[in-house]
């Protein structure tokens, strides 16, 4: 099954909630809280994930790019967020971080930016319900989808096996590229633009399923 998880970092802040409710057919809102610190960019924190929590019918999909998300990504799982993803580079004990995210209830997931290498995690896949592979640089807009990146996809299915872990792409995802990044073992995809542009989202969610579906490697029954 390809998950589809729209970024509202493309939708118009000033009608979110709108824009929240037009992406209804959605797996998960995927929000991006960025420090300013590990990343240059600064959008939203938790005051704002919370509002979002309260009003979205979509469970959140929430991505750490901050510094210490030993410290700071618990409370987002406190809020409620269903899924919580912290960098590999900006973490101290990942282990560690990843088992205090499931005991306060949200799946656990870390991210790995592009020159990041795989390998030292593979034998960790037990600890994450989430592994994204950046596909661009984190926290710049406006950049092309890294096929370079897809090497590591192709081991992390391979090492994943029957684990329900979910292997998640972000980064330049359009209609060119999801099928590059199913095709190598992605199953969970965030698209900005994407999903944004134009007037009718909930379409563009169901064309961009199809297309990750249709380059699969598993089996769209299960």
């Amino acid at each position: 099954m390809a998950r589809i998880n729209p970024s509202i970092l493309a939708a118009d802040f000033v009608n979110l909630e709108r824009d929240i409710a037009s992406i209804s057919t959605a797996d998960l809102v995927h929000v991006d809280v960025m420090d300013n610190h590990f990343v240059p960019n600064l959008t939203f924190g938790p005051q704002m994930v919370g509002r979002i929590q309260d009003v979205s019918s979509i469970p959140l999909d929430v991505h750490l790019m901050i510094d210490d998300p030993d410290q700071w990504a618990p409370g987002y799982a406190e809020l409620g967020a269903f899924s919580v993803t912290f960098h590999a580079e900006a973490a101290r004990d990942a282990v560690a971080l990843a088992r205090r995210l499931r005991e306060i209830g949200a799946r656990a997931g870390i991210a790995l930016k592009p020159g990041t290498r795989v390998e030292p995690y593979l034998e960790l896949l037990p600890e994450f319900d989430q592994v994204l592979v950046m596909t661009v640089e984190p926290g710049f807009g406006g950049q092309s989808f890294m096929a370079s990146t897809m090497p590591k996809l192709e081991l992390l299915r391979a090492a994943r096996g029957d684990r329900d872990v979910w292997l998640q792409v972000d980064g330049g995802i359009d209609e060119e590229t999801i099928g590059v990044a199913a095709q190598a073992g992605a199953d969970t995809f965030v698209a900005g633009s994407a999903v944004f542009r134009g007037d009718n989202p909930a379409a563009r969610i169901e064309l961009l399923r199809g297309l990750a579906e249709a380059h699969s490697h598993e089996d769209p029954s299960n």
